[in-house]
């Protein structure tokens, strides 16, 4: 045979194999339908219980799925549609590194720009990590702080902490790992960010956002913050268990926050942003418009901060990041960029599988984010490849396991306190631990007696007030009057010379209490 027939046959057996490889992956990848959506999401609010749902999928540049599942508010009935507004969360903070990326492309700034050139008072506790932190520390949760440190200055709502109080305390939280060294998700430091943006561009990180970014993407249902919404006739309101049986709970986010997690939209507004990040910076109906070039949206989705990773199935991941404002991972040879925000009562979930040009919104008022996963995992699944998981199963379980995990503990406290009661004949003697207790950033808790019961209560933060209980020697249990924060927690007393209590520090009871409880970073002194 002749070399060039052996080199034709070669190219018709190349041909073939990848039409075999054409038509199994056609086989395999089989995109869900909206139908198919429709019955997940509603297995999923009956499962999780949530009230209501909001679901989007942009794919190939146009949104081919928004819908709105269940109830947007348990007490007047409404239901979710596709332009019922959710508070997006930390969902915000891919807005903030925007804002700052727009800022860069334009000469103002560079990421790596010391914090201090710009906001002199700014503190860490270590000199040295002041002194080096730059505006992309602030972006990339590696600053040696621990996990949440310090949000309990603006967490639950209705403290009295300025923003220029958070950033001047934070010289006052001590670090837990070396910096840049660890991953530990913090909020304040986005607050930092976003006075960052207001002393160069000379508007706050609000109006910033609004009319540099949501304006010019006709995100017109969208704002910075729940209060600058102009209309809320189509809001959902927060839900969460309390004692058993989910109930709508108050709106719980400070507004100095709001650079951190602070913006209220809808899936369809959030789709024209997840389709600019899609199309790197650029929008409008030939994409010949743009808010931010390739160099800026490529740092954005690069890896700064590496983050432990599970090489298990179904999507053989190999690596996991934060890059500026997302996060960053490989699914079945895909890059993912992702990025989740819960509020009390809200948990949401945006996520873009790139270089398939798909984006998924998930958006809820129930505070279980299981429920998101369940959804974007299906929908994901079906663009990959990926089969056999019931992903509503597979983490119905695992809450369910976590809180069985969790009751357990809980449990235990509760036998302990009835023993500890019964012991003293019913009789609890609070008088030695009466009196004030002065943490360097959290200010003053009070211990007193409140309508014939032992009582402490922040003065800062007067959300965060309850009864107390014995437990165990010098630690007492604190039980916060409101239900719906779910954040009971350890009181221990340490004593002076005399055997008098003379400081407090605190933990949380529940290993499932939200890390923004940050009890553990308070180290209380007795000052009365």
């Amino acid at each position: 045979m002749k070399p060039n027939h052996v080199f034709s046959l070669l190219i018709l057996l190349i041909i073939s194999l990848l039409n075999v490889q054409k038509i199994d992956a056609q086989k395999i990848v089989q995109p869900i339908t909206s139908k198919q959506i429709d019955s997940v999401t509603e297995l999923v609010l009956k499962t999780f219980q949530v009230p209501g749902i909001a679901v989007a999928v942009v794919k190939d540049g146009k949104l081919i799925h928004a819908k709105g599942y269940g109830i947007a508010n348990l007490r007047t009935g409404k239901k979710v549609d596709e332009n019922t507004q959710f508070g997006i969360a930390s969902n915000s903070k891919a807005f903030t590194t925007a804002a700052l990326g727009m800022l860069v492309e334009e000469g103002k700034i560079k990421w790596d720009d010391k914090v201090t050139d710009y906001i002199p008072d700014f503190k860490m506790y270590n000199p040295f990590v002041t002194d080096e932190f730059t505006i992309r520390d602030l972006l990339t949760h590696r600053s040696g702080l621990g996990l949440g440190a310090g949000d309990l200055m603006m967490f639950p709502d209705g403290s009295d902490f300025t923003k220029t109080d958070i950033i001047h305390n934070l010289r006052y939280l001590k670090q837990v790992s070396s910096f840049r060294s660890k991953y530990d998700y913090d909020n304040n430091l986005y607050i930092v960010a976003g006075e960052v943006i207001a002393k160069v561009s000379g508007l706050s990180w609000e109006d910033f956002v609004e009319q540099r970014i949501m304006k010019p993407l006709g995100m017109n249902a969208t704002a910075a913050s729940i209060s600058r919404l102009k209309d809320k006739s189509n809001t959902i309101r927060p839900h969460a268990p309390v004692n058993g049986k989910v109930e709508t709970i108050d709106i719980d986010w400070s507004e100095t926050a709001n650079a951190a997690g602070g913006i209220w939209s809808n899936i369809t507004d959030m789709s024209k942003w997840i389709t600019l990040q899609m199309n790197h910076g650029k929008y409008g109906d030939s994409l010949q418009k743009t808010l931010f070039g390739d160099v800026v949206h490529e740092e954005m989705w690069s890896s700064q901060t590496i983050q432990p990773v599970r090489t298990a199935p179904p999507y053989n991941t190999h690596f996991s990041t934060y890059g500026l404002g997302w996060g960053l991972t490989d699914v079945k040879g895909y890059k993912q960029v992702m990025h989740t925000g819960g509020l009390a009562g809200i948990v949401t979930q945006v996520l873009l599988l790139p270089e398939i040009k798909l984006g998924i919104i998930v958006f809820t008022n129930q505070q279980v984010g299981a429920a998101f996963s369940a959804i974007s995992s299906t929908i994901k699944d079906s663009y990959i490849g990926v089969s056999g998981y019931d992903w509503v199963k597979l983490l119905h379980d695992r809450v369910q396991a976590g809180e069985a995990a969790a009751k357990k503990i809980t449990d235990e406290v509760e036998k302990n306190i009835t023993t500890q009661i019964n012991q003293a004949g019913g009789k609890f003697n609070i008088a030695p631990y009466l009196g004030t207790y002065k943490d360097a950033w959290f200010g003053d808790m009070v211990i007193s007696i409140k309508n014939g019961k032992p009582w402490l209560a922040s003065k800062r933060s007067p959300r965060l007030n309850g009864e107390l209980f014995p437990y165990k020697g010098n630690t007492l249990i604190v039980k916060w009057t409101n239900r719906s924060l779910d954040a009971d927690a350890y009181v221990v007393f340490s004593t002076d010379m005399d055997g008098k209590p003379s400081g407090i520090k605190m933990n949380a009871i529940s290993p499932l209490t939200d890390f923004s409880f940050d009890f553990q970073d308070l180290d209380f002194i007795r000052v009365k």
